[in-house]
């Protein structure tokens, strides 16, 4: 009876000696870390007063939804001057590439016609003028007078033939050239007034968490001051630390357990990262040993569901696969 309680006792104590030893080896394969957040952080690349803030810190935005806006008045006007210019630069184009008005089209027209039934008038009096001074009726002056009349009157005629088919035609081609540039660089000031309003109401660039809202509505912020910080799943990472003799047994892509106090089931994580160079234990992470050792730092990351659990600043424990 003695001998069975012995062997008994004996079993359970090696019971416990390989549970410790089991115990022992998890915790020597687990090395320590912490859970950190790579931020993006929204601002305008304008100064201004925060006019709206649309989303509190804790919330929970969608790429394209509103953050904030700050007040646009000067650059509202200036879109609205680019425009109006635009709009004129485009009506001087196309008054450069028409002719005259119907109205100075008719005054044209009516003056040639006068000038024709002058011309006719002349020449006939030249006819007249030449016989008589054949005739010896008349002096050469007399003539001389009637021919350079009938030439002014063709020459008139000449010249407002020519103005007329002028007037049906538009400005010259470096005139028309010289139009459209200009109105290309109206577009462009009108591209760019649109682009600075716009830039003053920012919008979430991905889904994400509302880590903290660095402005209050109507305080004033600088240029490029950062006024909302987002913390997207994807960018939520563990840092973990690993001894130099475990880092060769490592490659990115491969697996980790990730132990966080107080949850039962480990998150599951991918090696995205190795660092190429050793450091010694950094003193965030507190080693269980007392020895300083180099350490490697290794960079897991998760999928959207497991990341949206964790918290930056988290210390866990990561053992590798």
């Amino acid at each position: 009876m003695k001998a069975a309680v012995s062997i008994l006792r004996l079993g359970a104590l090696m019971l416990c000696l390989v549970a410790f030893a089991g115990c022992d080896r998890h915790a020597r394969d687990r090395v320590q870390g912490y859970v950190e957040g790579e931020f993006v952080y929204v601002a305008s690349p304008f100064a201004g007063q925060l006019e709206t803030l649309s989303v509190q810190r804790g919330a929970w935005v969608k790429a394209a939804e509103p953050l904030f806006a700050l007040e646009c008045g000067l650059e509202t006007a200036a879109r609205e001057e680019a425009e109006r210019k635009l709009n004129q630069g485009r009506a001087n184009l196309e008054d450069a590439k028409k002719g005259k008005r119907p109205a100075e089209l008719e005054s044209a027209e009516a003056q040639l016609k006068q000038a024709r039934a002058a011309s006719i008038l002349s020449e006939q009096e030249f006819k007249r003028q030449d016989d008589l001074h054949r005739r010896g009726v008349t002096s050469g002056e007399d003539y001389d007078r009637a021919r350079s009349a009938r030439d002014q009157d063709n020459h008139r005629v000449q010249q407002l033939e020519a103005d007329l088919e002028t007037a049906h035609l538009g400005s010259r081609v470096d005139q028309v050239a010289a139009a459209e540039a200009n109105v290309r660089a109206l577009e462009a000031a009108l591209a760019q007034a649109e682009w600075n309003l716009a830039q003053k109401r920012q919008s979430a660039p991905q889904n994400g968490l509302v880590f903290d809202t660095l402005y209050q509505q109507g305080e004033w912020v600088a240029a490029g001051h950062p006024i909302v910080a987002l913390l997207p799943p994807e960018n939520i990472k563990v840092r973990a630390f690993v001894p130099e003799e475990k880092v060769g047994t490592l490659r990115p892509g491969g697996t980790a357990s990730v132990f966080v106090d107080g949850v039962k089931e480990p998150f599951v994580g991918k090696v995205t990262f190795i660092s190429p160079q050793a450091e010694y234990t950094p003193p965030v992470i507190y080693s269980q040993e007392s020895r300083k050792k180099l350490v490697f730092m290794i960079e897991l990351r998760f999928d959207a569901a497991s990341a949206a659990k964790l918290h930056p600043g988290q210390p866990v424990d990561v053992e590798f696969h």
